[in-house]
């Protein structure tokens, strides 16, 4: 049974083709993101739709096998407004880093617990509802406004749906009763929209003709969530951390929505087999995108000589590569990336280590908050990623955390986790427990340094990010 996986992501698009022999293709097209002003970023929608069917029908081709399903996975919190008639795009796809509804956002910060309540969610610029109601106060009332998981499914089948996983990110979504909520969309200005019907990520959810013949559509899942399955993260404490554009902590927590008063955040996991599963998830904005800095800023040659060109020590610089400002715990989309520290003997090799150490430190303080909040310390990590790639960052990383770190021996989490779900929803009579995820860390690093100067590090970083948030 050979399942076409789409992975539509924030710097690209990825189509490959897997069954139970394993990958059969595997075909990438990049994607334009668009910084308009310091706030702004966007896409442009024919593109990304553009960038999934022409990776599919590559991928098809290369694999040379008939396909069973299609299934997708996207970025939860990028929106867009189109026409429900002809599906036409009305405005450019607004990206999850636009910051444009932050004074939506300051607006509404009186419902904000309330907000927390309803959601298990913080009431930030990063979700997709004050970038939605922005969208409708700046650029049009016409259409429908929507995540951009609705768009392409629409694209793809004709169907206006969205799955649990990616709808519990946008704000809107009672996170108890996995259904759109009246005073949520009240809240938002968005009490009159039409908003799209919600499936499990197990259902097959229509057909498309786009890949030749009539295939059926479902695997639906936000794309975190994805990772979290492909990564067979499906009982209580398992997680996983996804180092992409940025990296993304997450840690399944069962069937119950925990709130967090530290500011992580609760979000569906997945519903499989009519049961809906949670996950708290921490984000750091910045991990791949720093990388790619270092090498614009020309510290690095290029992200695969990373290890060969950064230093063994950082020389006391300490960075918070916070380019796109910082989620939990601090929430401060206005903060801006630091380095502090350096001295006349400082060069570009230890600052490109301090930058990993910075990555690494957001990482182990999110980690550190969701054990005090569920009352579970880490025992073990599972990572995806293309940075995964760095063994010098998965070291620190380790360290910092104190706890191994197993490295999934794919690049391609996100796509898998959605063709997992997809496999599902083929095999009604298929328990979650059976579905395919099998797998052997690809490598496994164990911790170096001294819980003590783990500890010490951490209590200076945390410093210097206090420090740098005063200004």
């Amino acid at each position: 049974m050979a399942i076409l996986a789409l992975d539509q992501g924030t710097s690209g698009s990825k189509a490959i083709v897997v069954d139970d022999d394993g990958i059969h293709a595997i075909v990438e097209k990049p994607v334009t993101l668009n910084h308009i002003s310091n706030d702004g970023v966007e896409h442009d929608p024919h593109e990304l739709l553009a960038s999934i069917v022409d990776a599919g029908r590559e991928a098809i081709e290369q694999a040379g096998k008939p396909i069973d399903g299609v299934a997708l996975a996207n970025v939860g919190e990028t929106v867009l407004a189109w026409d429900p008639e002809t599906g036409d795009p009305l405005t450019p796809c607004i990206n999850w880093m636009d910051k444009r509804s932050k004074d939506i956002v300051a607006r509404l910060e009186s419902k904000a617990d309330r907000i927390h309540e309803l959601t298990a969610l913080v009431l930030d610029t990063y979700f997709a509802a004050p970038k939605l109601a922005w969208v409708r106060e700046n650029l049009t009332k016409e259409g429908v406004v929507t995540m951009s998981d609705s768009w392409l499914v629409y694209q793809l089948t004709g169907e206006f749906v969205s799955d649990t996983s990616t709808a519990s990110r946008s704000l809107l979504l009672d996170i108890d009763t996995v259904e759109w909520n009246d005073e949520l969309l009240e809240i938002f200005g968005l009490q009159d929209e039409k908003m799209p019907r919600l499936v499990a990520s197990d259902e097959i959810v229509g057909t498309t003709t786009l890949f030749g013949g009539e295939i059926p559509v479902g695997g639906l899942m936000v794309d975190q969530q994805a990772a979290l399955l492909a990564e067979s993260c499906l009982d209580p404490g398992d997680s996983k951390c996804t180092y992409g554009s940025g990296a993304f902590l997450f840690v399944n927590t069962g069937h119950e929505a925990h709130r967090f008063e530290s500011g992580l955040t609760t979000s569906v996991a997945w519903t499989l087999r009519g049961k809906t599963s949670y996950c708290v998830d921490g984000q750091v904005y910045t991990a791949a995108t720093a990388v790619r800095w270092m090498k614009d800023m020309g510290m690095i040659s290029g992200v695969k000589e990373i290890d060969k060109e950064v230093a063994k020590d950082s020389g006391g610089v300490l960075c918070g590569p916070s380019f796109a400002g910082l989620a939990a715990p601090w929430w401060r989309s206005d903060a801006g990336a630091f380095l502090t520290g350096m001295k006349l003997a400082t060069g570009k090799a230890e600052i490109s280590r301090a930058i990993l150490e910075g990555i690494s430190a957001q990482v182990a303080e999110l980690a550190g908050l969701i054990a005090a909040g569920v009352d579970t310390p880490l025992q073990r990590l599972k990572v995806d990623g293309g940075l995964t790639n760095s063994k010098v960052l998965m070291q620190i990383q380790s360290d910092l955390l104190q706890v191994p770190i197993d490295t999934y021996p794919s690049a391609h989490a996100t796509a898998l986790g959605a063709a997992a779900a997809m496999t599902l929803a083929l095999n009604p009579d298929m328990s979650v427990e059976e579905g395919p995820y099998s797998w052997e860390p690809e490598a496994t690093y164990e911790p170096k340094m001294s819980a003590d100067d783990a500890a010490a590090f951490r209590k200076r970083w945390v410093a210097a990010v206090e420090a740098n948030l005063e200004f």
